[in-house]
């Protein structure tokens, strides 16, 4: 059975509970990732996963609650390899390839590191240990820039993109549909409600859709704007047709009680199928 692991529930905003978003999928026998936000790669290993299992990252956009694990995910993945994991493939809109090698190309802002356990006998020691054989090589990871239409296609599973509305023209942003025989999840990304979004979750068994704040509150203080409150994503959800409705993204307002009991009764006033309110490290069944 695919399973969806939320990784990170939140927002900018750190919380006790919630900070930055990211998601793991299990699917097909492999382990995808979904953006890389804030303590991606610790929460990854609280839920039980681990970064060289990992071959797949897309990212929706490149704020940072959605990317700044990526430099520790990127270093950690390659430190623990024994030398014969699968090359990690990223995909994500414009920047993607900037600054996978900006952080881990030859001269890229942490190629200090890897020449370093490259070359002191020390690492050298620790990497043999790891079953590894010398001489150990530097990170090779393959990242690609993508926008709407069919991003890559697994053994069992493939992936498509559409626009999703958030910050244009300043950053690209996507929303993906992951489609395998065990079913089929959609992230929105951050996006204001909009009819790609809609058109690619349809019928869908899974949306994980950003869920900022109560509509009212967001449209009376001027953040309802290219963004998904409680209302947008059950309408989003409805038009769609999706079976369940996963709360990802959720700001620390709506976080509280007395909003979340309000937000969800409004989302189920108009969207029909289950609803999810996520916790980090909630397991979700596709």
């Amino acid at each position: 059975m695919a399973r969806i692991h939320v990784l990170g529930a939140g927002t900018p905003t750190p919380t006790p509970t919630r900070f930055g978003s990211a998601y793991a999928v299990e699917v097909g026998g492999e382990l995808i990732m979904v953006d890389c936000g804030p303590a991606a790669t610790h929460k990854l290993v609280k839920a039980g996963l681990w970064p060289t299992d990992v071959d797949y990252l897309f990212f929706t956009h490149h704020h940072f609650d959605h990317d700044v694990d990526f430099p520790c995910f990127l270093l950690c993945r390659w430190d623990q390899s024994s030398g014969k994991e699968n090359k990690l493939q990223v995909f994500g809109p414009t920047l993607t390839e900037k600054i996978t090698e900006g952080i881990i190309g030859e001269n890229g802002l942490f190629a200090h590191d890897w020449k370093a356990r490259i070359n002191h006998p020390l690492s050298q020691k620790v990497f043999q240990n790891r079953g590894g054989i010398l001489p150990r090589t530097p990170p090779n990871v393959l990242a690609k820039d993508v926008g709407p239409g069919k991003v890559y296609s697994g053994k069992e599973w493939e992936v498509t993109a559409a626009p999703a509305l958030h910050v244009q023209p300043y950053l690209d942003s996507l929303a993906y549909r992951i489609d395998s025989s065990e079913g089929s999840a959609v992230f929105t990304g951050d996006t204001e409600p909009c009819q790609p979004v809609v058109d690619i979750a349809k019928d869908a068994d899974v949306l994980v859709s950003m869920c900022w704040d109560d509509q009212e509150v967001m449209e009376a203080n001027g953040e309802a704007h290219r963004q998904c409150g409680t209302t947008g994503a059950a309408q989003m959800a409805q038009e769609a047709g999706v079976k369940k409705l996963v709360l990802v993204h959720i700001g620390p307002n709506l976080a509280g009680h007395g909003p979340m009991e309000k937000g969800l009764g409004d989302i189920r006033s108009i969207y029909d199928g289950e609803v999810v309110f996520s916790d980090e490290l909630l397991t979700v069944d596709i």
